[in-house]
């Protein structure tokens, strides 16, 4: 009888990085890379249509961060698993990725062999985290279902229209463009920006984005187009 191999699709925005994890994969006779997402926009989207077993997600991509995606692929899709592998081992990013329910966190430094073991056991309904955040999560919290949300808002006050609209402007792409990527109006953008302003007390685009950067919606390191 032949057992039915682990999907995974990987959501990573550095070709290399995915071409790496790919490969590594491969040689796991158990494990099959059955989609690439190359943001999290897309990572959402391959997961509607793939249905892969486990996800494995990094945190800093463009159009819409892996904690954002992460969200709409659990709120879509509970069964299939998250694993972050990020370069981020901030608490407040754990904090967050552990309260949206994703199942494990690893930093990218970790090996092959964790790295596979990992997507096992996540798939397996357990969870996996990197030893030195293990360390870190001894006396955490157990999140319940309630907390997801509260803990979001706690951190951002703003809703998930809200959070994408925010990284797209804060990435530099203005209203028509942000309209088109999320499928809705250039009036509708205008009064989502409206509203993030007055939620935030912030009267520009520049105030915006630095807010986007202070709460890792986005990364200081990512290429802007504000004037």
């Amino acid at each position: 009888m032949t057992v039915k191999p682990i999907t995974v699709l990987l959501a990573e925005d550095h070709e290399i990085v995915r071409e790496g994890l790919r490969a590594l994969l491969e040689h796991e006779d158990d494990i099959e890379v059955i989609g690439e997402a190359q943001n999290g926009r897309q990572a959402v989207k391959l997961t509607r249509k793939l249905r892969p077993n486990v996800v494995v997600m990094d945190i800093a991509m463009p159009l819409l961060n892996g904690l954002e995606a992460t969200r709409q692929i659990l709120q879509v899709i509970p069964d299939t698993k998250v694993l972050i592998l990020s370069a981020h081992s901030d608490d407040a990013y754990i904090e967050q990725i552990i309260a949206l329910g994703a199942a494990g966190y690893l930093i990218k430094q970790t090996s092959h062999g964790v790295l596979s073991g990992a997507i096992r056991e996540v798939h397996k309904g357990n969870t996996f985290f990197s030893p030195s955040i293990s360390k870190r999560l001894h006396h955490h919290y157990e999140p319940s279902p309630g907390r997801i949300e509260v803990l979001y808002k706690k951190h951002h006050g703003l809703s998930s229209r809200e959070v994408e609209v925010l990284q797209l402007i804060s990435e530099g792409n203005v209203n028509k463009e942000t309209a088109a990527e999320l499928g809705i109006s250039i009036k509708t953008v205008e009064k989502h920006r409206q509203n993030l302003m007055k939620k935030l007390n912030i009267h520009d685009t520049a105030g915006l984005t630095r807010y986007a950067i202070a709460t890792g919606i986005i990364e200081s390191s990512v290429q802007l187009r504000i004037v």
